[in-house]
């Protein structure tokens, strides 16, 4: 049972990765639309690329959302008005108005009466609501009849001067008792008219045309015209519609499945190969798993409710916030793998994965150190700028001319440079859960004021301005051989804190001639200057320091053997083993900790130049450095040979500045 737990607790790390992996691609694939993906892109007004196209299946040709409404449109214009005829306003009226006539006009009686009964013959109205149509239909009595406007008096427009009287008091008088009594018996019948226009735009077809199986439906190279465009629409909503219908959900989930897992376990072989701390760190992998899932949820959201916005989701985020922790190559690395899991999904994908390639590729090549703020502005900026030029350049090949480019796409890539700069933000709330260390925090742990330096210089005064010393020329080469410079300064700083416990025991702190070692055998010796290694790691946890500074610590001396000690026990005749008197390692394993080994070897080892000349200094820098690579040192580490001898260059230059030495020119 034991054995058993040794061997699970031996490989928890491998079956969380497993884990984050299975979990990264079932997510993925769950919330990414699970339809068949047409394999053509076509535009409207550009000709046909592939070879002639026939149809795989029958379906219906779709009409366009615009032709649709239009439509519809057209139906509740020209559709017809209903009027409704009450019943017995017009009997009353008349009634009213002949009593009055009988009073006031006995001889108009009859001639009054009849007009009455003419204006309300078929109806008297108010005001027509639609004169879009010239007929309208009029309700009488649960029957429909059809009359033209100029059947239908109106009460507006109705002509009371058209009667001839006598005299014109007689007809002043007569017009104003009809202009008292007179009521429209025609109102207009909203709701028949709204039911009957449902009913006509319930049986509009969304449907105008059929294609049978079989039927060419273009040809390559023929241009694809509106009618063209709208077939091959058709045909496209068809197929991935049935992919969908044809009960073939499950092939295309494990499509996806393979595809999406494909991306993930390249990252994972990439990550072993090249990248094997983080690979085996399982809270680095999870932060970049986690990257990938965030900004495929937000393209995958986006592209969901507003396909047109798929432009302003920064992607090129990634690359700047993998680099911030940990370099360029994995950042534009995992921004590849993320745009090819996304190009399966959105529209126009070989437009959308060549933009964000390319802005991509520029991203890792603009400033990386983000700590300073203009950076990330000259950054974004740049970043904006390629997109800009990339998009109207790609749309110029596309289209054949600079009027058919859509002006907003520009516009939502401005958006996209001003969502990119949040990255600063979301460094820090990264750095903070996951406990990841970015250019931002190495350069606070740079100020020679904080807790732990300022203790390292009162403790052990000679180290503090030996890293100082150490921290310069590392600087120095960092920059020429384009290093972290920021991360080596750092890790110079502190590669030496471990000094602080025993600083006696170290030359540089000794201020008069004892020397504490003269009294100790030399394996003891060797103890107290191995455990400033050890020391120094504990002082840097306790003090929160992050892992990346720590490794500085642990590999700035490699395994190279403590030299002085070991000759001294070998002329005293005392048994020796030579793998007692080395460090116990690791090696250095990056290019940062390669130059802090140089430069700490270096720097420490100048102190016991008598009369420093030019040559001296230039053997004396060869010596060291060939010392370490011959000893096996730089073998872990990604420095190369001819960086190697860039760095001695630089080493050498440096120390000729500190010692003011001038080329010696002849008499």
């Amino acid at each position: 049972m034991k054995d058993k737990l040794n061997i699970f607790f031996k490989l928890q790390s491998q079956i969380y990765r497993i884990i984050l992996f299975l979990i990264t691609v079932v997510f993925i694939v769950y919330i990414i639309p699970k339809k068949g993906k047409f394999q053509y892109e076509f535009s409207e007004g550009k000709p046909w690329k592939y070879e002639t196209l026939i149809s795989p299946f029958d379906f219906l040709i779709q009409k366009t959302k615009s032709e649709i409404e239009f439509e519809k449109l057209k139906i509740s214009s020209e559709s017809k008005r209903y009027y409704l005829k009450v019943e017995g306003i017009s009997d009353s009226v008349i009634s009213n108005i002949s009593l009055k006539l009988k009073d006031s006009f006995p001889y108009l009686y009859n001639e009054g009466l009849t007009k009455l009964k003419n204006i309300y013959n078929p109806g008297l109205i108010s005001d027509f609501v639609d004169l879009n149509n010239d007929s309208i239909f009029l309700i009488s009595k649960n029957i429909v009849q059809k009359f033209k406007h100029e059947q239908i008096n109106s009460i507006n427009d109705f002509p009371f001067d058209s009667i001839y009287y006598n005299s014109s008091k007689d007809s002043i008088s007569f017009n104003n008792i009809i202009k008292l009594y007179l009521k429209p018996d025609v109102i207009y019948d909203e709701i028949t008219t709204n039911l009957n226009i449902d009913n006509l735009l319930s049986k509009v077809s969304s449907n105008k045309g059929f294609i049978n199986n079989g039927e060419r439906i273009i040809s390559r190279g023929e241009i694809i015209d509106s009618q063209k465009f709208s077939v091959l629409q058709s045909l496209k909503f068809n197929f991935e519609s049935q992919i969908w219908s044809k009960s073939n959900f499950n092939l295309v989930t494990l499509g996806y499945l393979i595809i999406v897992g494909i991306n993930l376990f390249f990252l994972f072989i990439f990550l072993k190969k090249n990248r094997l701390n983080i690979y085996l760190n399982n809270t680095k992998i999870t932060f970049i798993f986690l990257i990938i899932l965030i900004f495929v949820s937000i393209t995958v959201s986006v592209n969901k409710f507003q396909p047109n916005y798929i432009y302003v989701v920064p992607l090129c985020s990634i690359p700047l916030l993998i680099r911030a922790f940990f370099d360029s190559r994995l950042g534009l690395f995992v921004h590849v793998l993320t745009l090819l899991v996304l190009a399966f999904i959105v529209p126009n994908s070989f437009e959308f994965l060549f933009l964000h390639t390319i802005a991509g590729i520029i991203t890792i090549l603009t400033p990386s150190d983000l700590y300073q703020r203009a950076n990330l502005f000259v950054s974004v900026s740049i970043i904006t700028s390629i997109y800009i030029i990339s998009y109207l350049s790609f749309s110029i090949i596309a289209n054949g001319d600079i009027n058919d480019v859509n002006l907003n796409i520009p516009l939502l890539f401005i958006f996209n440079g001003l969502a990119t700069l949040f990255v600063h933000p979301l460094i820090y709330i990264f750095e903070k859960i996951f406990g990841l260390v970015s250019d931002v925090s190495l350069l606070e742990l740079t100020n020679t004021n904080s807790t732990l330096l300022k203790e390292l210089s009162e403790k052990a005064p000679g180290t503090f301005y030996h890293s100082l010393a150490v921290s310069n020329l590392a600087e120095a080469v960092a920059i020429q051989i384009s290093a972290n410079v920021m991360l080596v300064r750092v890790g110079a700083l502190y590669h030496d804190i471990g000094k602080m416990n025993n600083p006696n025991y170290f030359i540089e702190n000794q201020s008069n001639f004892f020397n504490p070692h003269d009294e100790l055998e030399p394996i003891e010796s060797t103890i107290i200057i191995k455990d400033h290694i050890s020391n120094g790691i504990e002082i840097a946890k306790r003090n929160g320091l992050p892992d990346r500074v720590i490794d500085f610590i642990r590999t700035h001396h490699g395994t190279s053997i403590i030299r002085f000690f070991y000759d001294k026990a070998i002329k005293s005749s005392r048994e020796s083993n030579e793998f007692d008197y080395r460090y116990s390692g690791p090696k250095p394993f990056s290019k940062e900790t390669a130059i802090v080994m140089m430069a700490d070897s270096i720097e420490a080892a100048s102190k016991s130049l008598k009369e420093p000349t030019i040559k001296l200094i230039d053997l004396f820098v060869d010596k060291i450095i060939d010392k370490q690579i011959l000893d096996n040192q730089f073998i872990n580490s990604d420095i190369t040979l001819k960086e190697i001898q860039l760095a001695k260059k630089i080493l050498k230059e440096k120390l000729n500045n500190i010692y003011h030495l001038r080329i010696e020119y002849p008499d």
